[in-house]
């Protein structure tokens, strides 16, 4: 069954709407971090922000998880040394927040702490504090991947640290 109130918000989202709750200097701020992020741990963060899903997607009922999914392949979180990605999407017509970790770290960390650092994220994105939202989620999950899944003696920067306009 089509979702026709969901369809319509997506199909006629401002393609700049981002920009308003992602400047330049917010951007720049969350690259900054998961490069500082990632010398803690043996991780990988990458960023991703949609402003809708491409219209057919929404038509068809697409989840923001399964959105979420689909660009951590596409975006190829997937492909690290020690299977340690993990993806923060953002898809803003839905006000939603997934999170996905690839295998080597989803078998070390649980999904309701996930959950938690998602929540964490939605609660200064409400009040309109997309950065500091951002930044939060980015320093819980830095905790999270420094307990679980510590730096070896080799750990390159295996994933672009700027984070993806997905659909510009």
């Amino acid at each position: 069954m089509v979702n026709f109130k969901r369809w319509v918000k997506h199909l006629f989202m401002s393609p700049w709407a981002w920009r308003r709750a992602f400047p330049q200097a917010a951007l720049d701020a969350i690259e900054a971090a998961i490069r500082t992020s990632e010398t803690t741990h043996g991780g990988e963060i990458r960023f991703a922000i949609e402003n809708s899903l491409p219209g057919n997607l929404a038509w068809r009922g697409m989840s923001g998880r399964e959105r979420a999914i689909e660009m951590f392949s596409n975006l190829r979180v997937w492909d690290t040394e020690h299977n340690s990605g993990v993806l923060i999407y953002l898809l803003l017509a839905d006000h939603d927040i997934e999170i996905v970790a690839d295998r080597g770290i989803a078998a070390r960390v649980e999904p309701a702490a996930w959950e938690a650092v998602a929540q964490t994220m939605e609660a200064a994105f409400r009040q309109g504090e997309f950065e500091r939202g951002a930044l939060a989620g980015i320093e819980e999950i830095s905790v999270l991947l420094a307990q679980n899944f510590p730096p070896s003696g080799h750990n390159p920067d295996e994933l672009a640290n700027r984070p993806v306009i997905l659909g510009r």
